[in-house]
């Protein structure tokens, strides 16, 4: 719905007389008159609410598995941290998912885009952090918490820079680690060992070691494909949907240890790639 600018002398309606304010967008129709929009889409926005809610499930969880453990009840901790995981996984699809419905129902707006980045701030930026200090870092004092502070800091970075390329940057093509696919490589080391029963102050060095370069990753200049290219609706052989049910039988016959598998080898594919893309300009001549 769009309107325009009301009038100064404008008589007050009953939404005025409301204690919230209106959200009112300025924006350009097919002509390319300026327009304001009241209001916001509501569908894509429950997405990404569902999306902020999983990632604040996640951190509740986090708090209750480090209660557990200060209490010495290893069991209930080790299934609040699979909770604290598969939370942050169910984000990513619903991140996904936000954006598509979107694209799909034509409702993208800028309050969706500012939304859609804080909830990710929450469910792929804080709430990773806090699941990898709780199960690892903590027991490395204040090394842990800087560990951890290193990745919330490039979460953030990488959130703010990503918006301000939009529209500019090629679209094939994802600058540093995309923050979902860096909060996949931490929660799915940690839903991985301790769904075995294993204590992550036995390996916090190594979980360090993953947490800060799974941040500096999402700040570099490396290239990671986006898959944005795939066209979803389109046709596609139908030997095509055989090798999705594959996929999806893979998944679940062994979900923490495929999904951390399939995250670590997307985050090294990018320096990788790098490293032969440096390789191959040196043997130019």
């Amino acid at each position: 719905m769009s309107e325009r600018p009301e009038e100064p002398n404008q008589a007050p309606d009953a939404e005025s007389l409301l204690p919230i304010d209106e959200h009112v967008e300025e924006g350009h129709d097919a002509e390319g008159r300026k327009v304001r929009h009241r209001g916001i889409y509501l569908l894509p926005n429950l997405f990404t609410t569902a999306n902020l809610f999983a990632g604040f499930y996640s951190i509740i969880n986090s708090m209750s598995a480090q209660s557990a453990l200060a209490a010495g009840d290893a069991a209930n901790a080790s299934k609040y941290f699979g909770f604290a995981a598969i939370a942050i996984f169910v984000a990513m699809v619903l991140d996904g998912l936000d954006g598509r419905v979107a694209r799909m129902t034509n409702t993208q707006s800028a309050f969706g885009a500012e939304y859609d980045s804080l909830s990710d701030m929450v469910a792929f930026g804080v709430a990773p952090a806090l699941l990898a200090f709780a199960w690892a870092l903590g027991d490395m004092g204040k090394v842990g918490w800087m560990v951890a502070f290193i990745y919330v800091a490039g979460a953030a970075l990488r959130l703010a820079r990503f918006n301000t390329q939009v529209g500019t940057a090629d679209k094939r093509y994802f600058i540093g680690l995309a923050s979902p696919a860096a909060a996949g490589v931490v929660a799915g080391i940690v839903w991985a060992f301790s769904d075995y029963g294993i204590q992550g102050s036995k390996m916090s060095f190594l979980v360090a070691l993953m947490v800060a370069a799974a941040g500096m990753l999402m700040v570099s200049n490396i290239k990671y494909n986006s898959f944005k290219e795939l066209d979803l609706k389109g046709r596609v052989p139908f030997v095509a949907i055989l090798a999705v049910v594959l996929v999806f039988a893979v998944v679940f016959s062994d979900p923490p240890r495929i999904l951390l598998l399939a995250f670590l080898v997307y985050a090294a594919s990018g320096p990788v790639q790098y490293l032969l893309h440096l390789r191959r300009d040196k043997t130019l001549p």
